[in-house]
């Protein structure tokens, strides 16, 4: 089998692992990037509803965002729509909420603290058991296959490889230098980055690593075209945890299924009435659309014991390092990630504090908690 060696080998080339790549590569490093599937962005990457935002409670999404979104809005490829982000939060959870809006305008973030009667005029929905909402002009959606292109094309350009249908089948580390033998011959290298999402907790057990990932069934319903022109914005009902938002003339939908985990790969029909019934009392005009079943699909989120990502060096590996657990935040962390794990690697100052994101919080019962989990 053949035998390749360098000095990085990122595992995962969705988003977060292009993202990665390019950084490490820009940073001159001689970056390997294996790929299970025939091509990158084919796994969660290629089925996420595609939303970023930077509606956060906490400092360190708050950056993580704010920081991509600004590069996606430079980058051709990203397809930014600024389509904006509407909240929609009951009384339980809106002194949590504007505490965290408080902290997004402090840090120059467009978001506005709106009653549900003035959020009305976005969109129009019951507002019963809502006592605010919060709106980000700047928020919207990307494409996240053009944005893995373009990071692997950059990668390459700094003279990054790709194997594509190349399935990690074990790793081990000896004497500094990290083995992953895989289905097209051994890589080699000192340092290895974890960016296989839903899968990280699979590769982290081939060497006996405990990366804390469930990976979690979503599904994304999609209408047929509407006769009328709307422009509705990513908008979530806190409440329920139905979204929304406008997709061309259609649109497309969704509810989180807490019960919904592991490696299923179907569409779950039979989560559909649930999430219309709740959609039906939120958004009573919902009932006037018809569903394109064809047009619909499902994707895996990599949930981690608190929703949120898992960033940064292993505690005690040398060379190890964690790029996953999003949460349904990839896509729109995956720029300041790149940056930050490549920043890590290199011993730098780093562009955001991801000390809360790091695996050790769990061992520390210091797990994060985000007001939004969707």
């Amino acid at each position: 089998m053949t035998h390749f060696t360098g000095d990085v080998v990122v595992i995962g080339a969705g988003i977060i692992g292009a993202a990665c790549s390019y950084r490490l590569a820009e940073a001159g490093f001689k970056v390997t990037v294996l790929e299970q599937d025939s091509s990158p962005a084919t796994g969660s990457t290629a089925r996420s509803a595609a939303g970023v935002r930077v509606q956060f409670q906490e400092r360190v999404n708050i950056e993580l965002s704010r920081i991509s979104i600004e590069e996606y809005r430079c980058m051709k490829d990203a397809d930014l729509r600024e389509i904006g982000y509407l909240m929609l939060v009951p009384e339980e959870r809106w002194e949590a909420h504007e505490k965290g809006i408080a902290l997004q305008q402090s840090l120059g973030l467009p978001v506005q603290a709106l009653s549900p009667l003035e959020a009305q005029q976005i969109l129009p929905f019951e507002t019963h058991d809502l006592v605010g909402c919060s709106y980000c002009p700047t928020d919207g959606a990307v494409d996240p296959h053009g944005i893995t292109f373009h990071y692997l094309r950059e990668a390459r350009k700094h003279g990054a490889t790709l194997h594509v249908d190349t399935r990690v089948t074990g790793i081990r580390h000896q004497q500094g230098i990290w083995t992953l033998s895989t289905s097209k011959g051994t890589f080699q290298a000192p340092v290895v980055v974890n960016a296989t999402g839903a899968w990280a907790r699979e590769v982290g057990e081939m060497c006996g690593l405990d990366v804390p990932i469930t990976p979690a069934r979503r599904m994304v319903f999609c209408t047929g075209p509407l006769e009328e022109t709307h422009h509705f914005p990513m908008t979530f009902d806190l409440k329920s945890g139905v979204w929304l938002r406008s997709e061309g003339q259609r649109v497309i939908f969704g509810r989180a299924n807490p019960s919904d985990s592991g490696f299923r790969t179907t569409l779950d029909w039979d989560w559909l009435e649930p999430t219309l019934e709740a959609a039906f009392d939120r958004f009573p005009w919902f009932e006037k659309l018809h569903l394109d079943r064809k047009a619909s699909w499902y994707g895996h989120y990599e949930m981690t014991p608190d929703g949120q990502a898992i960033l940064g060096r292993m505690p005690g590996v040398a060379g190890w390092f964690n790029a996953c657990g999003f949460s349904g935040h990839g896509v729109m962390q995956a720029a300041a990630t790149g940056r930050v794990i490549a920043q890590e690697v290199l011993g730098q100052e780093l562009l955001v504090n991801i000390d809360p994101l790091r695996i050790d919080r769990f061992a520390h019962a210091t797990p994060l908690r985000e007001d939004i989990q969707v």
